[in-house]
């Protein structure tokens, strides 16, 4: 089975824009905000909304993505604590329905309704909503809600903490991700995705989060930001801080993803991250639309990349394309053994 950890919700149906153009523009005018949450999309609606992240996934072979609500569309800096609410739970609501309507394609990871300055405690109800009411496998939990400013604490501050905790006691993993950038020094996929992966690496490797936390999951996409190809700076700095080698600090906790977009970068990270550390990933019509013209191929097709790679054995890349999202993701390999899907115990 090749499970594609990490896609998000960028093909939604136009309904859902206009609730959101509603919702901000109440917060000028309280007579223009939406009279419902009801968004009035019909089953078939998603279904079809979906149908080009369905070919994809036909036509590169991939046979289960790892579904999460627009990564910008999150937005945590805008408007206020109640509107980031409203708007997670309409957004966490759609993902659920897609995964209820699609069971075999789709599994569903939520946003959080974060908001620059409020403790992310506030947060625990709808995590623990998603996990067992709606059966999501993970969240996105964004270390700078403020949109590119960097107001809230480092990820090892006690501040994090009941987040840590909750995702601790629900056996769920969590993705570091950012949202859209208000900070005009920072383009947010190009930019801003990229420096918050390797700001929330270099802060790990700063504190002892794992120590208080040793059965913590998270996972850092976008191949680690620029942490792999700066692997002896990181692993050097962590030595000069007196913490233990890079890969017993953090990297028994710690995962990267493959949403890198050439194979120069994927032979790059397979050869000085761990493979245990890999997890298979495409931002599934994300991030990098359109096809190379070096190759001939979509930029986002990331298992080529990988089946390219010389160098892996198969065991190597069964654990990239299933046996290590099994493992960062309990639920799910709770979810696909239930189903009949058994996850090889030997290699």
């Amino acid at each position: 089975m090749i499970i594609d950890t990490h896609c998000h919700y960028t093909t939604e149906p136009p309904a859902l824009q206009v609730f959101r153009d509603k919702q901000l523009a109440g917060l000028a005018d309280p007579a223009r905000k939406p009279a419902s949450t009801d968004l009035g999309i019909t089953d078939e609606v998603l279904v079809a909304s979906v149908a080009p992240q369905l070919k994809l996934q036909k036509d590169r072979g991939s046979d289960l993505t790892i579904f999460s609500p627009r990564a910008a569309g999150m937005a945590h800096h805008v408007g206020s604590e109640a509107v980031s609410r409203q708007w997670t739970t309409v957004s966490n609501n759609l993902i659920h329905r897609i995964c209820t309507l699609l069971p075999d394609n789709f599994v569903g990871v939520a946003q959080l309704p974060q908001f620059p300055g409020v403790p992310p405690a506030n947060c625990l109800a709808e995590l623990e909503r998603v996990v067992k009411e709606l059966g999501f496998v993970g969240v996105n939990l964004n270390p700078d809600p403020s949109g590119g400013h960097w107001t809230e604490p480092p990820l090892t501050d006690r501040y994090w903490y009941p987040i840590y905790e909750k995702l601790c006691e629900l056996n769920v993993p969590a993705t570091i991700h950012v949202s859209s950038s208000c900070n005009r020094n920072f383009h947010h996929t190009g930019a801003h995705y990229i420096n918050a992966d390797t700001t929330a690496f270099m802060q790990l490797i700063q504190g002892d989060l794992f120590k208080d936390f040793p059965a913590l999951k998270l996972i850092i996409p976008h191949g680690g930001g620029a942490a792999p190809f700066h692997w002896g700076r990181y692993r050097g700095l962590c030595l000069s801080i007196k913490k233990l080698p890079l890969v017993e600090h953090v990297m028994q906790n710690v995962f990267f993803d493959t949403c890198v977009y050439h194979l120069p970068g994927i032979e790059l990270l397979t050869k000085v991250v761990p493979v245990d550390n890999i997890l298979f990933a495409s931002e599934l019509m994300g991030a990098v639309p359109g096809v190379d013209p070096e190759t001939g191929h979509h930029f986002d097709d990331t298992k080529r990349y990988i089946d390219q790679v010389s160098t892996l054995s198969d065991e190597d890349r069964y654990k990239i394309f299933e046996g290590n999202a099994r493992r960062v993701y309990p639920r799910l390999d709770a979810l696909l053994t239930k189903r009949g899907h058994a996850g090889q115990t030997s290699h």
